[in-house]
């Protein structure tokens, strides 16, 4: 009987997964607007957690996790906390680097940069109904992701930006746009992006903007969220 249950259980929690995933999926082909990057190196005064409410209280819909420096043990128990609580707001979490930490805490899905885990690999461990974000710097490296299973790419960086050096020159709003154009996977632009430029991010043709400092950093995260998306949502009109 308990093997049935089981059974019975992990059934129901795959047709979840599965579920999740197109709904994600529908979201990305629609243009999923802001993407909030909660990171446990910006804003020290607040705990992740903290962040991750603040964050969802604006209505957040996309939230990647990063928490580099952070232990295993404490990352795991606090991403399970997170994951839990976005899914309770109907909210998408992803993990950043960490596929292990998607798996265990149960989280939408995963994103790797250009110095993590292959592409292929990642996709391999998430397996089918997880969503696999990659970080892409040019065309080539689209069409790689594409090929290696990527739902969406993370293309940047589109502006300069203090809060990572990744050692590429901008890209600009015209080869945003070009690329959005052309490419066969959704596009979410990252790198420098604030209240004064997602509008024409969003006119650009990205799918979603990743935002983590001019979010992290404003007086009242939740307001910023939502002035932010709002923001996205009147470039996509134009």
């Amino acid at each position: 009987m308990l093997v049935m249950s089981l059974i019975k259980t992990g059934g129901r929690c795959q047709r979840s997964l599965e579920s999740r995933y197109d709904s994600a999926v529908a979201d990305l082909t629609a243009r999923l607007g802001l993407y909030a990057i909660c990171d446990a190196g910006l804003r020290p005064d607040l705990s992740i957690l903290e962040k991750a409410e603040r964050l969802l209280d604006g209505g957040v819909r996309w939230l990647q996790l990063r928490m580099k420096g952070v232990g295993p043990a404490e990352a795991v128990a606090l991403g399970r906390k997170i994951v839990a609580r976005c899914h309770d707001f109907g909210c998408r979490c992803l993990f950043n680097d960490r596929v292990d930490y998607a798996l265990v805490c149960g989280a939408d899905g995963a994103h790797v940069g250009d110095e993590d885990l292959p592409a292929t690999d990642a996709r391999r461990l998430l397996g089918p109904a997880r969503i696999l974000g990659v970080t892409v710097r040019n065309w080539a490296m689209i069409e790689q992701a594409r090929r290696a299973g990527a739902d969406y790419v993370g293309l940047g960086p589109i502006f300069p930006t203090r809060t990572k050096n990744v050692g590429a020159a901008p890209i600009g709003l015209e080869g945003l746009r070009t690329i959005c154009s052309q490419s066969a996977v959704p596009v979410v632009a990252i790198s420098g992006i604030a209240i004064a430029n997602i509008q024409q991010v969003a006119s650009a043709g990205a799918s979603g903007a990743a935002v983590a400092s001019d979010l992290l950093s404003a007086p009242d995260i939740a307001a910023q969220a939502r002035r932010l998306a709002s923001e996205f949502a009147k470039g996509c009109q134009c």
